[in-house]
């Protein structure tokens, strides 16, 4: 019964993050106009902008690892580009509302965060297999890479703009477009959040990341990510990071298919 309430609650609150973000985009779109004006794109909005796009560049490796058909994956990443959390929220919804009952009364979690781990063998690594490692064994490795690149982008961007454009926490800064831009940011920040919650197994853990998340934004994302990438082998496929390390036994992930082949 608790898992099916968390996941409920999961649908609802991210129904309702939605929601709330529509709302407010077509508010702000009939009380100030289009936000393409060169006039808003300050230093800081410039930076906002780009610590947004980069927990969307995680969300969308997301997207495109559950998706197994390329023109759906390619279909959702311009619906997270161009509607941001509006996109993420309705995914999310659309990944729990595919749940069996039976699904939302085990671990709804790892069915909505794993493809279908019925439907992938989890295959031995080199070192247990005596095997050599398949083209998929550099993923990981890649990802390690492109989020620390991105990770120390971000820095850089938050101290170059502290430097050359002084506090964000200005009055004149607080646009209605900053605004919208700042709730859609942070509802996406919401959806990483509840991720790193269920990995955590202690609660502290899990608001300390979470203060992080909220205080540093993308920069946090990156540094998490990185540090469960690097908690499995370069060998290991990549969507072990997504589950705890508990589930990640290889008998979870065993099923017959002629997919896993």
């Amino acid at each position: 019964m608790a898992t099916i309430s968390i996941s409920n609650g999961l649908k609802t609150l991210f129904t309702l993050l939605g929601a709330l973000m529509l709302a407010l985009l077509l508010y702000t779109l009939i009380t100030d106009g289009f936000p393409f004006r060169k006039e808003l794109l300050t230093p800081w909005m410039a930076a906002t902008l780009i610590d947004f796009y980069i927990n969307v560049t995680i969300l969308s490796t997301w997207v495109i690892y559950k998706e197994a058909n390329w023109i759906r994956s390619i279909l959702w990443i311009i619906l997270l580009i161009s509607l941001g959390s509006i996109a993420t929220s309705a995914y999310i919804v659309l990944q729990f509302l595919k749940l069996s009952s039976q699904e939302s009364s085990q671990d709804p979690m790892s069915y909505v965060l794993l493809r279908h781990p019925h439907k992938y063998v989890y295959k031995k690594t080199t070192r247990e297999s005596g095997t050599e490692p398949n083209t998929k064994c550099s993923t990981v490795a890649t990802l390690r890479i492109l989020f620390s690149v991105l990770g120390v982008v971000m820095l850089g961007t938050l101290v170059y703009t502290l430097v050359t454009d002084g506090s964000p926490f200005r009055t004149e800064l607080l646009t209605p477009w900053m605004q919208a831009t700042l709730v859609d940011f942070y509802i996406n920040v919401v959806a990483i959040a509840v991720w790193v919650a269920y990995k955590e197994s202690s609660w502290i853990y899990a608001v300390f990341w979470v203060i992080l998340l909220i205080c540093f934004g993308s920069i946090t994302s990156c540094v998490y990510v990185v540090c469960q990438l690097f908690k499995i082998s370069y060998q290991d496929p990549a969507y072990l990071i997504l589950v705890h390390h508990s589930d990640r036994a290889e008998n979870k992930y065993k099923g017959i298919s002629a997919d896993a082949t």
